[in-house]
Formats: C-alpha cells, sequence, structure tokens
C-alpha cells in the first residue's frame, strides 16, 4: 500500500483540527456557538479552507456525530467485557451509553438529536452505526425471542429517553440507578413479580 503523501497527511490533519475545534465549542457553548467564522478563528484557518473539508455546518456535525459513534461503539465493547453474564452485560452497556451522553452531550446530540444526513435503518448506513447498533443488539439478543432489531430498537429509545430527560433535567437525579435497573430487569425478565394487593 503506498504511503500517504505529506499533502494527504496535511489535509488529514486539517480535518481532524477542525472536528475537533467543532467539538471541543459545542460541548463548551453549544451547538448554535458552532458556526464557520468561530471554527476559521479556533483552528486559524480561513472559511474556505473550511468549505474544503466540509460543504456546511451540517456535514461537520454529522462528522463529529460519527466519531461519537465509534468512540461510543468502543465504549460498549470495553463496558461488556468483564461482564459476568448476559444481565451484567446488559447492566454494563446500558451505564456505558448513558455515561457516554452525560459526559459528552454536545457530541451525543450530534449523534442523535440534531438534524442529520446520515442514514439510520437503510442500505446506505454507514458501517460505524451498523456496528454500534449490533453492540446494543448482542447485549439484547439473549432475552428475546422475536425480532431482534425491533427489540434492539426498543432498548435503544429507552436509553436514548432516559439519556435525553436526564440531560434536560426532567428526571429525579436520585433514581438514576433505579431507572436502570428497571429497564434491565424488564428485558432481561429478572424483574421480581408484582406484590399481590
Amino acid at each position: 500500500m503506498p504511503t500517504q503523501t505529506r499533502r494527504e497527511r496535511a489535509r488529514e490533519e486539517r480535518r481532524t483540527l477542525i472536528l475537533r475545534a467543532a467539538r471541543d465549542l459545542a460541548e463548551s457553548e453549544g451547538w448554535d456557538a458552532v458556526t464557520t467564522r468561530r471554527l476559521a478563528e479556533a483552528v486559524d484557518y480561513s472559511q474556505p479552507v473550511l468549505y474544503g473539508h466540509f460543504k456546511n455546518m451540517d456535514a461537520i456535525a454529522d462528522a463529529v456525530a460519527l466519531e461519537g459513534i465509534e468512540e461510543l461503539t468502543d465504549v460498549f465493547r470495553a463496558a461488556r467485557s468483564s461482564a459476568k453474564d448476559d444481565t451484567a452485560g446488559l447492566r454494563a452497556l446500558a451505564h456505558a451509553y448513558l455515561d457516554y451522553a452525560d459526559q459528552h452531550p454536545a457530541v451525543y446530540e450530534a449523534m442523535f438529536v440534531r438534524r442529520t444526513d446520515l442514514q439510520f435503518g437503510r442500505s446506505e448506513t454507514p458501517a460505524s452505526l451498523i456496528d454500534a447498533f449490533n453492540q446494543i443488539r448482542s447485549a439484547v439478543e439473549p432475552f428475546g425471542t422475536g425480532d431482534a432489531e425491533t427489540l434492539t430498537e426498543v432498548f435503544w429509545s429507552s436509553l436514548h429517553g432516559l439519556a435525553t430527560l436526564t440531560h434536560g433535567a426532567r428526571l429525579r437525579p436520585t433514581h438514576r440507578e433505579a431507572r436502570v435497573d428497571l429497564l434491565v430487569a424488564r428485558f432481561s425478565g429478572t424483574f421480581p413479580p408484582a406484590a399481590a394487593e
């Protein structure tokens, strides 16, 4: 395989710098603060240089989202690697998801809240999105007997709801662990029977 030329390396370094600046600015001030003017100032390049890498701000946010998806997938793998059984693996994945959303709110927003041109659940879906989905699926699959993809979507939707409502301060902060325990118990079938009335 031919070595990367100096020009290609410089271009990739500029792209990485632009994405890092966008991410840092979004995490500190929100996505509304991320403009081409502010990014150009932050990376010390002209706006045309930015447009040479990304067609618009949505493309920058999508690239940040893809980076975040890859990070989250690695977090999923690490969280599940030491789980002693399937239920512990599901719980570890749930915590990993919610922790990532809490620690990287702007990246999470780019991944799953902002309008995006990224395709989910289609033939055009990027491989990194499929990989992340499959990590959730492999944690959920031991507990389902029907359509594994739909079960995965429901579990993911539940985690997304918890992450979004927590970020918006809509849920009791003292009950996070109880919510995760209940969600995992419902999916894993380990929920204790309801007390008789």
